[in-house]
């Protein structure tokens, strides 16, 4: 009897933490979603005033009315094309990588598989300059090129496709290869169709950490036009520096779409971490 009421005392214990710790980390995002929608120039700072009516949506509409320096649309299609760009890239190349080093045997596998794993120890502020040197040189500042090359994140798409590839039955491929099969062929019929849950599940992660990149982007856009979201954005703060409203609007409108994304698909992303065996 006292081991079942110490399992209870210790449920509601874990439960009440939980829920507190979720309030703590949506406040944050209450506040700004409550600040969005108060008249500009209104204080939101203080409680009282930040629950009390009226609301409206004039600082949404002040947000996306275009004008020279604030380009909230184009922003967005930067941001859209550079995620679904990379997206794409990424996904293609670090499939094509982990099924070699998955199946194909050759010389140096291993040291290859070291190297591509060691390219996710090194942060991205350590190559930055030499980086930008490159795309300098090629002269791809305030280019697409410049935004998409850079920020692919092939090691660690690469790891999660490598450890689902890796638990393929050798039978299926090997029956593909003696039914003649080649190399591209079986990972186009085969490998590719199984993996599209980790695929989807690395496609999301790449997609949000490309919408929420801001030290490269900013580096390498420079004009008004380039920017992505996450460098824009910050320009509402300085623009209305006394107005709270108007930014936390534009914070709200560049969240959204890798909310959205997250909450369609926070399912693959479950099943296809599962599926890779990474805990």
């Amino acid at each position: 009897m006292l081991i079942i009421q110490r399992s209870k005392i210790n449920r509601i214990l874990s439960y009440f933490l939980a829920y507190f710790l979720m309030i703590i980390m949506l406040l944050p995002l209450i506040w700004m979603i409550l600040s969005a929608f108060k008249e500009p120039g209104s204080t939101v700072t203080v409680v009282k005033n930040l629950i009390a009516p009226p609301f409206t949506l004039e600082s949404f509409a002040r947000v996306l009315k275009p004008d020279g320096t604030a380009m909230m649309w184009r922003w967005t299609l930067n941001s859209v094309l550079v995620g679904l760009v990379q997206t794409a890239i990424t996904i293609i190349l670090s499939s094509w990588a982990a099924y070699a080093v998955s199946r194909i045997p050759f010389k140096g596998k291993t040291f290859v598989f070291a190297l591509i794993l060691a390219g996710m120890m090194v942060p991205m502020e350590s190559i930055v300059v030499p980086l930008f040197e490159m795309i300098a040189n090629l002269g791809w500042v305030n280019s697409y090129n410049a935004l998409i090359w850079p920020g692919m994140m092939l090691p660690l798409a690469f790891l999660i496709l490598k450890q689902f590839i890796d638990q393929l039955p050798n039978e299926l491929l090997e029956a593909a290869r003696i039914d003649g099969a080649g190399t591209f062929r079986i990972w186009w019929s085969i490998v590719w169709p199984l993996s599209t849950s980790s695929m989807a599940a690395v496609s999301i992660f790449i997609f949000i950490s490309s919408w929420n990149n801001l030290l490269w982007p900013m580096l390498v856009a420079q004009e008004t036009a380039m920017m992505t979201l996450p460098v824009g954005v910050p320009t509402f703060q300085s623009t209305f520096a006394t107005d709270l409203a108007v930014p936390m609007a534009s914070n709200v409108l560049a969240s959204l779409p890798a909310l959205i994304v997250f909450l369609l698909f926070q399912r693959n992303i479950i099943k296809g971490i599962s599926m890779t065996g990474i805990k």
